[in-house]
Formats: structure tokens, sequence, C-alpha cells
């Protein structure tokens, strides 16, 4: 084993993929893989049994070179050329010429024989846990071209995804294709829904419904919560009304059917593209079950083909304790409104999140262990069904509360519903519930993606900062200098390019699912976008450790992901328009009970007397709180939004009338909208004809091939 006197990159080194020297880069480039141990943490028992596993390695044909420092072992991996030779004959075709193994080949072989159980029945993991070892991670190399595409004045321009692919592998360069394509779809979507938003201008001192809210100085609002209680002028809301018509307009319903074609036409054409890139990657064909079986064929010559299984009972199972952790989750958002509402009883302060992203993979993982799955990719496509799920509720439960159940479970004024009898309910703002959701999409999509993306770069930058400014003294060896360096980037494991996925579809259902109450969403979205395509590749190429390349065809299970938020996005939108803005109220009013209801002429705005129409009236003497309210003693009645009886406070028959009308609508709604993806879907195929011809044409060439090499025969 070779010593090192000093421990510690030269003060001021670069990073990997920054300024290596050419004879550093060359250095690097020979390992496949380099393993770390912790020298403090070294015992006899340890020793040997990372002696054990570095002889394994050898007996497998791979090359072992330690080296070491004050603090730490390396111990650098490569595997020799027959490894590689055994892995272009098990996928070699018949006919076809001996495929080439690729540098991010060589470290998914590497890798993927350094975590199979050894004879002792440990694997690496295991010796990670026990402290035999460290860490292990795949080398940085130079990559002028990717030193290029990972910077902050690279922004807008195109992405070296054939680079990308080289060096991480077919995985992330098709998260960055898939990334690049969303952010440029989401260019027409952002630029109609600002002009649907700027539409609402128009209506902003025009707007019959605000002009009568402006002027009704002499109606009073009833007291709406427990602190401050006292009567308001509807006049005094007069700025939100206008406010609140940049989004509540007659244009919503267009926009979000709109935006319920362009998520179909998005996958449709993402799915066309896709099929573009695998061909010309010579994936098109690829079967990812034969690629494992050879990895372990090449691990373990003696390894057994485990057959496809399948237990109805524990699929029940699974499904029972899935159905239970939902009802948690559900239950828990319950537990949302009561913590509302106690929080604005003592301490007014905003809700707190309740479910950790930690605990919902913690479960997900622990189902799919029941499951048992055969290969790791059958185990990754179950996760992330899994972990979607309950990551959907963990993120949509305050949005879907304040769309759907904030203030239409209060009762009213006089006879409101209370926690525990004490504490009432919250209600929506004054304006109405789409207020609400506008602000709760605006600081979600403005204010907590530009925190989020801040934090998710500054925290694995400041941190490698803070490890190399530790770490100051010289090392000599140019070659363990490079290993040192690569040791002390931020380390990545198997979730780190999912977790940019989850990141990415939780913002696409924001995207897609609201919209009707944010039409600024795919805007937002759009410069969230520019700027985390960059932040990924910094992270990536010059902030972490170089991901296990991983080969793949497609984006996975991820693309069933996106279609079932596209068919939530149709429920959910039909459901914001009907029951929480203003749209159905609005249009039954205007062609029934308005100045031109049952098709009379008026002379004035259809709307004219809407704002009174939606105010029930309440008698103040009726009030069974003992609780004095300010400037009470002249007031005998006050308004508040609700369809209910002034002699009896029970749902009025326009109440019912808008129930049905609302309830038809959402079912009209999705079907246009789901009818109108479906043509989408099958207007836009999902293979381009020029894929499919130049696939025809390899069968062919290859049968023809075949056909010129067999013996003739004359036979009919």
């Amino acid at each position: 084993m070779q010593g090192e006197e000093s421990a510690g990159p030269a003060e001021g080194d670069s990073l990997p993929l920054m300024d290596m020297g050419p004879g550093e880069t060359e250095a690097s480039e020979q390992w496949d893989c380099v393993l770390v141990a912790d020298r403090s943490q070294s015992s006899p028992g340890r020793a040997r049994r990372r002696r054990r596993f570095l002889e394994r390695l050898e007996r497998k044909g791979f090359q072992v070179k330690a080296m070491e420092d004050q603090e730490k072992l390396f111990f650098g991996i490569r595997a020799n050329s027959g490894v590689f030779s055994l892995y272009r004959t098990l996928l070699r075709e018949p006919g076809e010429p001996t495929p080439t193994v690729q540098p991010t080949t060589r470290i998914r072989i590497v890798n993927f024989v350094l975590n199979k159980e050894t004879a002792e029945g440990d694997t690496l993991e295991d010796l990670v846990k026990d402290g035999v070892f460290e860490i292990s991670f795949p080398l940085h190399e130079e990559e002028r071209r990717l030193k290029e595409w990972a910077q902050w004045r690279s922004i807008f321009r195109r992405q070296p995804i054939d680079s990308i692919r080289d060096y991480f592998g077919e995985k992330v360069a098709l998260y960055f294709a898939w990334l690049g394509w969303y952010t440029a779809m989401l260019a027409p979507a952002a630029a109609v829904g600002l002009v649907i938003f700027l539409s609402g201008f128009s209506l902003f001192h025009a707007s019959q419904i605000s002009k009568e809210i402006c002027e009704a100085h002499d109606v009073l609002l009833c007291p709406r919560g427990d602190h401050g209680r006292r009567f308001q002028r509807l006049s005094d809301t007069c700025t939100f009304a206008k406010l609140t018509h940049l989004f509540d307009n007659d244009g919503t319903v267009l926009f979000a059917a709109f935006m319920a074609v362009w998520a179909t036409v998005f996958l449709e054409i993402w799915k066309r593209k896709r099929a573009e890139v695998v061909l010309h990657w010579d994936l098109y064909g690829w079967d990812e079950d034969q690629e494992e079986m050879a990895l372990e064929l090449i691990n373990c010559p003696e390894y057994k083909l485990q057959p496809q299984r399948h237990s109805y009972l524990r699929s029940a199972a699974i499904l029972v304790l899935s159905l239970l952790m939902i009802c948690l989750m559900i239950g828990m958002a319950h537990l949302l409104v009561v913590y509302r509402v106690l929080a604005a009883a003592f301490f007014r302060t905003p809700a707190l999140p309740f479910l950790e992203e930690q605990i919902n993979k913690y479960v997900a993982q622990k189902l799919c262990d029941l499951e048992q799955p055969r290969t790791f990719s059958e185990r990754e496509s179950q996760f992330t069904i899994k972990f979607f799920t309950l990551q959907f509720f963990a993120h949509f439960s305050s949005l879907i509360y304040i769309a759907f159940i904030l203030g239409r479970i209060n009762g009213h004024p006089g006879k409101s519903v209370r926690l525990a009898g004490l504490w009432k309910l919250e209600e929506c703002h004054l304006s109405g519930c789409m207020m609400d959701l506008f602000v709760q999409m605006a600081i979600i999509m403005g204010l907590k993606q530009t925190l989020s993306n801040c934090v998710e770069y500054l925290v694995p930058w400041l941190a490698l900062k803070l490890r190399v400014w530790r770490q100051r003294r010289t090392c000599p060896d140019p070659e363990l200098r490079g290993w040192k360096r690569n040791y002390l980037l931020n380390p990545v494991n198997v979730f780190s390019l999912f977790d940019e996925f989850m990141e990415m579809m939780i913002q696409y259902g924001f995207t897609t699912i609201f919209v009707a109450a944010f039409p600024l969403a795919p805007l937002l979205a759009l410069f969230s976008n520019l700027v985390e395509i960059r932040l990924d590749a910094i992270k990536m190429v010059r902030l972490q450790r170089r991901l296990v390349p991983r080969k793949a065809k497609d984006i996975g299970t991820w693309l069933q992901v996106l279609e079932a938020i596209g068919v939530l996005a149709v429920i959910a939108n039909g459901l914001v328009i009907a029951f929480t803005s203003e749209f159905i109220p609005r249009l039954v009013y205007k062609y029934r009970y308005g100045p031109c209801g049952q098709g009379a002429r008026a002379t004035v705005d259809c709307l004219t007397g809407y704002v009174n129409h939606s105010l029930s009236v309440f008698h103040t003497k009726d009030f069974r709180d003992p609780v004095q309210m300010g400037g009470s003693e002249n007031v005998t009645q006050c308004r508040y939004r609700d369809y209910r009886n002034a002699h009896d406070y029970r749902f009025s028959e326009q109440f019912w009338f808008l129930l049905a009308i609302r309830l038809a609508f959402v079912i009209l709604f999705e079907h246009v909208a789901l009818c109108s993806k479906l043509i989408a879907a099958w207007f836009v195929p999902d293979v381009p004809q020029s894929v499919k011809n130049k696939v025809l044409e390899e069968k062919y060439c290859r049968l023809l091939e075949k056909m010129c090499s067999s013996p003739r025969t004359t036979d009919v």
C-alpha cells in the first residue's frame, strides 16, 4: 500500500471538470471506481473483511491499487478487458457486429459487480454500514463540452444531450432531454396564460360586479372570525374584487380546457422525440431484462434465472396497506384543518407541513419489500408509483383543502360550526375562495420555487467549499490528489436522479392541476425550469460526485405519472371552475335570474344586481354568541356569501339549482376535455414515421443478409 504523508488537496485546487491538468485527467480516467475507508475506524476484523472483499475482486479479474493519506484509505478499482469481452459476447445478436463498451458501460458493470453479494453473504452496502468502507464512487473526468454546459451563462444554449449521454449515461441524458422539452413546451402555455391574465385588466374597472361592490357603502358583511370581530363594509373589498377578475373570468374556462389538450400534446410529442433520440443511440430495440441478466452472468457464471412471480395474497396485502396509508394521509389532511383553526385562534401563524418526505420514502420502500420485485428496474418502477402517490397527498393537501373544503362546512352566522364547540373554522377571503387559492398558488409557484432553487444550489456549494477549506494541506501525488478531490464532492445515492424527477413531477402537477385558479403557473414554471436545467447541470458536473451511469430507452414509470397528472388536472380544474370560482353563479344569474334572464332584453348590464343576489341576509338578533361586536348597536342585519333563506337560514332554491348546474358542468367539462385529450393522442402518433421506416429498413436488411448467407433451395 502506497502511503502519503500529507492530506487534502492543494489550496485553490479546482473541482473535477473545471480546470484539471491533462496529466491528472488521464490518471483518473484509467480507474473505473474508487473505494474509500476511514483509517480512524480501522480494526483487525474490518481489515480482514476489507482484504477478503478486495481479493474477491482480484479473482474476478479486477485490478486494485491502494493509496493512503493521514486520514483515509483509497482503493482504485479497474476491470480488465476480459470482463468486457464477456459483456460484448453476451449482448451480441447473431449476424450483428460486436457491441462496443463505452466508458459509462465500464462504470456500470464495475458498480454492478461491486454491489453484488459476496461468498460470505456481505454486500458493499453491508460493508459500508459496518464501517469496512466509507463510500464508493466513479471518478469525474475532463469533459470540455459539459464544462461549458454547466455554467449559468449558458442558460439559453442548447443542451449537448449526446455528450451528457456519453458521460452520465442514458438515464441522465433522457432526464435532461425531457426537462428541456418540457421547458420548451411551457412557452406557448405561458403565453396563453399571460394573455388570459392580462385580459382580466379589461374588467378591472369595467366589471359590473366590481362596480356594485365598490359602491356598496351601506352593505355590511357579517363578522367572520373570533379575532377582531366587527362588521365590515362590502365596499372595503373593492380592490380585492377587482383583482379577483384578473383570474376568475370567462377566459379561465377556455384556458383550463387548453391546458388539458396541451398536457396531452406535450406527452405525445415527447414520445416522438424520445423515439428519435433512442434510435439515434441504437437503443430502440434494447432489452433491459437481457441487460440485467448479462450483468448477473458476468458477476456469477452460475447465476440461475429468477422467474416472474405473482401472488394475489401479497398484492391484496399491499393494496390494503396502500389504501390504509392513503386514508392516513387524508386523515392528516383533516388534522391540517384542525391545526389551521388552532393556529388562527392562538398563534395566527400559517400551517406547518405535517408530512415529511423521508417518512413517505420509508413507507414506499417497505411496501416494495413486501412485493419482492425480481429486478432493480421493477423495484424502481413500483417504488416510483407508491412514493409519488404519498408525495402527491403531502404536497397537494393544502390546495385541496383551500379549493374544496375551506369555508364550505362553516355553517352560517349565528350557528357556526366550531371545533370542539370552541374554535370557529376558517373562512374564505371576503372576495371569495378563489383569492385564497390564487394566493396559495402564487406562493408555491413564485416564492417557494425561488427559495427551493436557491437552497438547492447554495447548500451543496457551501458544503463543498467548507470541506475543501478544511482539507487545505498539499498532496504531492497527482493521482491521489484527483481521488481526494472527487471524494470531497457532495455525495450522491440511488435517489439522486430520482429526486430530480420527483421535483419536476410535483411542479408539473402544480402547473396543470390548479391552473384554472392561477393562469400564471406555466409562466413561473418556465422561468423556474430555465434555472433548474442549469442548476442540475452545475450540481452534477461541479458540485457532486459522478453519478453511476444507468442505461435506459425511456423515462420509465414517470411517463405514466405524467399521464395520471393530466387526467387529475382535468378533474381538478373542472371542480375548481364549478365549485370554487364564481363562473357558474354568474352564468346562472345572467341567463335565469338577472335582467337578461329567460330571453329578456335589458338596457342594463346582464349582471346588474348579481352582488345582492349572491349575498344572503342574516338578522343580527339571531346571534347566539353573547360576545358583543363593535358597532353593532344600530345594525339589524348583515350579509354573507351563501344561498340561504332569510327566515330560517336553510339552503334556498337557488342553492340547489346551482348545485345541479355545477355538477352538470363538471360532467360536461370533464367529458369534453378528456375526449379532446383522446383525439389529440390519436392525432399525434407516438412514433414518427421516419423512425418506423428506419426500424423496418434495418429488419429488412438483416433478413436479406440471412437470406444471402443461407444455402438456396429449389423447394417450393
